[in-house]
């Protein structure tokens, strides 16, 4: 979901609006844009917008902040009204940040990790190479410390935030060659950007900044080796299977990438405790629905792109291990660096290990039985 590949404008649906929004991970300096019309009150009726970093082509994350618009309505009887609007409509789809700390619009639906040029911290609000899968990272925000210290960091910015969406763990995309050792990473030129190009860049991969409506180009010329998407469902309308047959998972960077609601402060403090409530319940739903969602549709497209010839494998341990490690290097350094990611990435590091030890019991032994027994 690379900011650069965005098309600003509410034109842009189609394939190049669709490629252009998934492109991956990386804070640019958006352009400035024109103040949207502020938010009215007609009587008892609250109006927002929402501006998204999608374009509508992406119905499973565009659609996670119209399902939150929608509940918003129906539990307010239609007192809380919010419009919703892709990409660029209202201000770039990577300028959300800036404009909800500025009021320019009362929220925004975003990945954190998109926005790391201002922070390297952002990233742990969405996913991190190796970190929380999605059920972990959801009971960390509710029931451990992360609402509570993303909401401080936050508070930097004039924004208060939601979980509002998550894909699931994500695959680890397509390759012109197959992958036997962490030897085929050396040189590799792989279209992945943002904070998990910096893990695999330490294991001698090129990450490459490719707008996202020449991928598909760049990957059949050749001038990439590799690409990374999201999952079966919304890389199947992409056509990558039909020049890169090699088909890796686990997208070990994103084992659970969670979608923000982004809102202004002083907008949510105007709000009654009713719209609140209903803010935070809608949010709640939005977030469920959004994996429930890709949990249904990506298993018939990854049926459809087997049978289409597409060579489902798994990443090398050697590879898995190597990246491990190269990720856990960069945290320290991180931490030794950068006081928002200690603060945050120390409370995370440990609700993670206790989490793998409860998984490891329960969760990973069920799971990898029934996923090898014959139903």
């Amino acid at each position: 979901m690379d900011r650069r590949s965005l098309i600003a404008g509410s034109g842009a649906i189609g394939l190049a609006g669709l490629l252009a929004a998934c492109g991956k991970k990386e804070e640019a300096a958006a352009p400035a844009a024109a103040p949207a019309a502020p938010a009215v009150a007609t009587g008892d009726t609250v109006r927002w917008r929402i501006a998204s970093s999608f374009p509508k082509a992406l119905d499973t994350i565009y659609g996670g902040a119209e399902v939150f618009a929608k509940a918003v309505n129906d539990m307010s009887g239609g007192k809380f009204q919010i419009s919703v609007h892709p990409g660029g409509e209202l201000v770039p789809p990577f300028g959300v940040v800036d404009a909800v700390q500025q009021g320019t619009v009362e929220a925004a639906h975003t990945c954190a990790y998109y926005h790391i040029g201002k922070d390297d911290t952002f990233a742990m609000g969405t996913a991190i190479p190796f970190g929380l899968n999605s059920r972990q990272l959801t009971s960390w925000m509710y029931h451990g410390n992360g609402l509570k210290l993303f909401r401080e960091f936050y508070d930097q910015y004039n924004i208060i935030n939601f979980p509002c969406g998550n894909s699931g763990a994500q695959m680890g995309g397509w390759f012109r060659k197959e992958i036997k050792g962490v030897g085929d990473i050396n040189g590799l030129k792989m279209r992945l950007g943002g904070f998990a190009g910096k893990v695999l860049s330490r294991l001698g991969a090129v990450p490459q900044a490719i707008p996202g409506g020449e991928i598909y180009q760049a990957l059949e010329r050749g001038t990439i080796d590799a690409c990374e998407w999201v999952g079966p469902y919304d890389d199947e309308k992409l056509g990558f299977n039909k020049v890169a047959p090699f088909y890796y998972y686990p997208g070990w960077w994103e084992g659970g990438a969670q979608i923000d609601l982004y809102i202004n402060k002083e907008a949510y403090n105007k709000l009654s405790a009713e719209n609140k409530a209903i803010v935070e319940a809608a949010a709640a739903y939005a977030h469920t629905d959004m994996q429930a969602k890709y949990d249904a549709l990506n298993p018939p497209a990854l049926k459809r792109l087997v049978a289409s010839g597409t060579k489902v494998l798994p990443f090398p341990k050697s590879t898995m291990d190597a990246a491990f490690k190269a990720a856990n290097e960069l945290y320290t350094e991180l931490s030794d660096t950068n006081a928002n990611w200690k603060k945050i990435y120390s409370d995370y590091a440990e609700f993670r290990r206790d989490q793998n030890l409860w998984f490891r019991f329960t969760e990973g032994l069920f799971d990898n039985y029934m996923q090898n027994s014959r139903l």
